[in-house]
C-alpha cells in the first residue's frame, strides 16, 4: 500500500451542477488512482450482529477487544477508541442494558440519534462538512409516497421507544425531514470482502453526484471515506460517484436510483445501454426462447431476487439454498451463466454456503462468478476485487496455495492501484 501526502485543498469545488442541484468539480487535473480527498465520519455506527469482531469506535477488527463495563455490549480496542466514542455510545448504553434482548432499533434510527447528539455537542460545522453541511442535506421530501413516510413514523416511533430517557428530540416534522435526509444521504461502511460493517454520514463525499460511468470511487479506512480517481479528470469536469451497485442493466439501475434517490439517470451508459444486452445474456438454443419468454423469466428473475431478500431474515441456510439452487435451475433454462440474474443468485448461493462454512460449494460458485464479474464491471471494480479476495481465502482453506496466491495476487494488484 503506497503512502501519499494529504491532497492539498483548492483542488476541489462545490458549484450548482445543472439538473441535478449540488455538485462537485476539479480545479486541477487528478490521475487515475490519485486521493482526491478524505473525509471522516460526521457519525458512524457499527452494525449490532459485528459487536465482537470489530472496535466500535474505529471499526478496525481486532482480537481481544475490551468490553464496555456497563451494557457488555459494545466493544473497544483501546481506551482512547473508547473515550472518543463515547458521548455517542452513552445514548444507547443504559437502553442496552434496559431492553437487554429486547434492544433493536434499526441501524437508520441508531444513526438518526447520533446525528441528534452530534448536532447538539457540536453545532458548528465539523472538520467533514467543509464542503456541504448535514443540515444542507437533501431530503426530498415532496417525492416520498405514503409507504416512505410510514416506515418514516415506524423510525420516529422506535427513536422514541428506545432513546426518550436520554434525547431532546425536535418536532416530528422536523423528524420526518431528518430521517428523509439520512435514507438519501447515508453510506455502508464495507470492509475489503465488501461486507456490510454498519452505517455513516460523511457530509462532504454526499456532495458529489451519481454517474453509472463515475470518475471516482469511495473505499473506507474505518470510518474515514478516501475518494481517488478511477479515471483521469480533468480541471472543470464534475465528479461523479455511483450510488449503487454498477452490475445490473440499466431498467434496474433506474428503479432503483428512482426508489432511493427520486431521479433517473441520463449518463452515457443509459442512454446508450451498450453493455446491457451482454448483461442479458440469453442461452444459444436449437429453439431460442420468445421475446415473451425472456420478459417472463426476467419477471421471475427480479421477483426471486426479492423473495430472497425477504427471506434472509426468517429462513434458514438450508432453505435458503434451496431458493437458490431452484431459481438457477428455473433461470438456467434461459439465461447463460453469465447472464446478471444467474450471477446473483450464484453470489447469494456463496454467501450461504461461506456462512455455513461449506467451503468448496463456496468455491464452487466463486469460480463461476469471477470470469463473468470481470466482464461486467469496470477493471477498477472493488466487487472484482473482493470476490478474487474470497477465492484466494477459499483455495488457501483448502490447500490448494497456487491457485490462491494467484487469486490474491488479482486482489492485490486492484486494491493496489486503489490505495
Amino acid at each position: 500500500m503506497r503512502s501519499e501526502a494529504a491532497p492539498q485543498p483548492g483542488g476541489l469545488e462545490r458549484f450548482a451542477s445543472p439538473g441535478k442541484g449540488r455538485g462537485l468539480r476539479a480545479l486541477r487535473r487528478y490521475a487515475v488512482g490519485e486521493l482526491l480527498f478524505s473525509c471522516p465520519a460526521y457519525t458512524a455506527v457499527l452494525t449490532v450482529s459485528e459487536r465482537g469482531g470489530h472496535c466500535d469506535g474505529c471499526f478496525a477488527r481486532k482480537e481481544g477487544l475490551s468490553k464496555c463495563g456497563r451494557c457488555k455490549q459494545a466493544f473497544y480496542c483501546n481506551v482512547e477508541c473508547q473515550k472518543e466514542d463515547w458521548p455517542m455510545h452513552k445514548l444507547e448504553c443504559s437502553a442496552m442494558c434496559a431492553f437487554g434482548q429486547n434492544w433493536n432499533p434499526s441501524e437508520t434510527v441508531r444513526l438518526t440519534a447520533r446525528i441528534l447528539a452530534k448536532q447538539k455537542i457540536h453545532p458548528e460545522r465539523t472538520q467533514s462538512e467543509k464542503l456541504l453541511a448535514v443540515k444542507e442535506f437533501e431530503s426530498h421530501l415532496d417525492k416520498l409516497d405514503n409507504e416512505k413516510r410510514e416506515l418514516i413514523q415506524n423510525d420516529i416511533a422506535a427513536l422514541h421507544h428506545f432513546y426518550s430517557k436520554h434525547m431532546e428530540y425536535p418536532d416530528n416534522a422536523a423528524l420526518v425531514v431528518l430521517f428523509a435526509q439520512v435514507n438519501c444521504n447515508g453510506f455502508t461502511i464495507e470492509d475489503e470482502e465488501l461486507s456490510h460493517l454498519g452505517s455513516a454520514i460523511f457530509p462532504d463525499v454526499a456532495l458529489m453526484n451519481h454517474s453509472c460511468c463515475p470518475n471516482v470511487i469511495v473505499t473506507y479506512k474505518g470510518t474515514l471515506a478516501e475518494v481517488r480517481a478511477v479515471k483521469e479528470i480533468e480541471p472543470g469536469e464534475e465528479v461523479f460517484t455511483s450510488y449503487i451497485d454498477l452490475l445490473y442493466p440499466t431498467e434496474d439501475r433506474n428503479d432503483r436510483l428512482r426508489d432511493s434517490y427520486f431521479f433517473t439517470c441520463d449518463c452515457r451508459e443509459c442512454t446508450m445501454k451498450e453493455k446491457d444486452k451482454e448483461k442479458l445474456k440469453i442461452r444459444k438454443l436449437n429453439d431460442p426462447p420468445s421475446a415473451e419468454a425472456v420478459r417472463d423469466m426476467i419477471k421471475y428473475a427480479r421477483n426471486v431476487i426479492e423473495e430472497f431478500r425477504r427471506a434472509k431474515h426468517y429462513k434458514s441456510p438450508s432453505e435458503l439454498l434451496e431458493i437458490c439452487e431452484l431459481s438457477l435451475d428455473k433461470m438456467g433454462a434461459v439465461f447463460e451463466d453469465s447472464n446478471v440474474y444467474m450471477l446473483h443468485m450464484m453470489y447469494q448461493a456463496m454467501g450461504v454456503c461461506l456462512y455455513v462454512q461449506d467451503w468448496e460449494g463456496a468455491l464452487r460458485y466463486g469460480q463461476k462468478i469471477i470470469r463473468p464479474y470481470s466482464k461486467h464491471y469496470p477493471s477498477y471494480s472493488l466487487n472484482v476485487a473482493s470476490m478474487w479476495l474470497k477465492l484466494g481465502r477459499l483455495y488457501m482453506a483448502l490447500e490448494n496455495r497456487p491457485a490462491g496466491d494467484k487469486a490474491l495476487k488479482k486482489w492485490t494488484s486492484t486494491v493496489t492501484h486503489l490505495h
